[in-house]
């Protein structure tokens, strides 16, 4: 199934969107026996430097899970070597309190092929006396520099980091420029899942995303996905249920087989990101469009000139049956329109290639938008 989905970062190429996020204590290479479905496994998190793992002993002191090593790097190339080969891309989840170990860590990651992922988001306070995980969020220009520092040895590079503890869109932007690769976001709400923390990083970078919280039933993914997330990571849940990963590969497999755009964006008018305004009606009445296009810093002029320009010689041009005239402006396939359906029907078009046309167009217009002036 590694051609279904085209999920490339860097040197790294994901069978699927789903993945198992790093758990102090307890993703290790025996662990990911149970897991051989994931399209990445995230070993970890390790402390790799004499402060924080002093700082993880203390932790298991108070009882905390930890990985603890009097030689971690040893220890964690050994875990590299059971699992790599596997079909599942490998990340190591680490921390350290100066770059020298980040970068030794970077080097042995690319060496295996893996991806090293930098723990912005542990907020222990044994890390946090030390400036440690999320405690990195609060200086952005020093971890926009580390994230430069890193990218120099050529590895893939991700940060885990929990939403709403700085201004999310400022750091993704700056790690953006910086280099970073892939965003791990615990989109964490007052009320579980926020997913206009995944949408507004969405609008407003073009790193790859992993959604992550609460994702625990191919409902909760589907939800993540259709916010903006690229893939999503499964934690504790795939603990409490061996079965949940499997579960949610078998559905997202499904979705890409029947539509061939397993995180097509929502309606404008039903809360979606950006990339959903490829669904909209021409911006002739007033509706969730024009707020969208406001966001987008887009004008409506310019909206409806990308859209009829991306539709002149292809299946979208014509749409006899439809409201407009063109199958630009239609909607998204879960939505039955009979109007829709005969104009498909008389242009040959069938709904996996329609999907396919709607989400090329949703690039162009979002190739249109800068994202640096997006409001979020």
């Amino acid at each position: 199934m590694s051609d279904l989905f085209d999920l490339k970062a860097g040197y790294i190429t994901f069978k699927n969107p789903v993945a198992v996020a790093s758990m102090a204590g307890t993703t290790d290479s025996e662990f990911f026996k149970n897991f051989p479905e994931a399209g990445l496994y995230i070993l970890g998190g390790y402390s790799i430097d004499e402060a924080t793992m002093n700082a993880s002993r203390e932790m298991v002191k108070r009882g905390r899970k930890e990985f603890i090593s009097d030689d971690i790097f040893a220890f964690i190339e050994s875990e590299l070597r059971k699992v790599t080969g596997k079909g599942v891309v490998i990340g190591i989840n680490v921390r350290a309190t100066t770059p020298e170990p980040f970068l030794r860590a970077a080097e042995l990651a690319k060496k295996y092929g893996a991806i090293l992922e930098i723990n912005a988001h542990c907020r222990q306070e044994e890390m946090a006396a030390l400036n440690v995980g999320e405690a990195m969020l609060k200086d952005r220009i020093a971890l926009a520099r580390l994230v430069s520092d890193i990218k120099k040895t050529g590895v893939v590079l991700s940060l885990k980091m929990r939403s709403g503890a700085v201004d999310d869109v400022k750091l993704a932007r700056i790690l953006e420029k910086a280099g970073l690769d892939i965003l791990h976001v615990d989109a964490m709400g007052m009320r579980g899942t926020n997913l206009n923390a995944i949408k507004k990083l969405r609008d407003s970078t073009t790193l790859f995303i992993i959604g992550n919280n609460s994702v625990n039933n191919y409902e909760t993914a589907q939800a993540m996905y259709s916010a903006g997330s690229d893939m999503v990571s499964v934690a504790r849940a795939a603990m409490a249920n061996p079965k949940l990963i499997k579960g949610i590969v078998s559905y997202i497999e499904d979705q890409q087989k029947q539509t061939g755009w397993y995180n097509a964006p929502s309606h404008i008018c039903r809360g979606g990101d950006l990339r959903g305004l490829t669904w909209c009606c021409p911006p002739i009445k007033e509706c969730p469009v024009h707020g969208a296009l406001a966001r987008a810093n887009l004008s409506p002029e310019k909206f409806a000139r990308i859209k009829l320009k991306f539709g002149e010689g292809t299946k979208l041009e014509r749409g006899s049956t439809t409201c407009f005239g063109s199958m630009v402006w239609c909607c998204k396939f879960n939505k039955s329109c009979y109007l829709r359906e005969d104009s498909m029907a008389e242009n040959k078009l069938d709904y996996k290639e329609y999907t396919a046309l709607k989400k090329k167009l949703s690039e162009e217009i979002m190739r249109n938008i800068d994202k640096e002036k997006v409001v979020t």
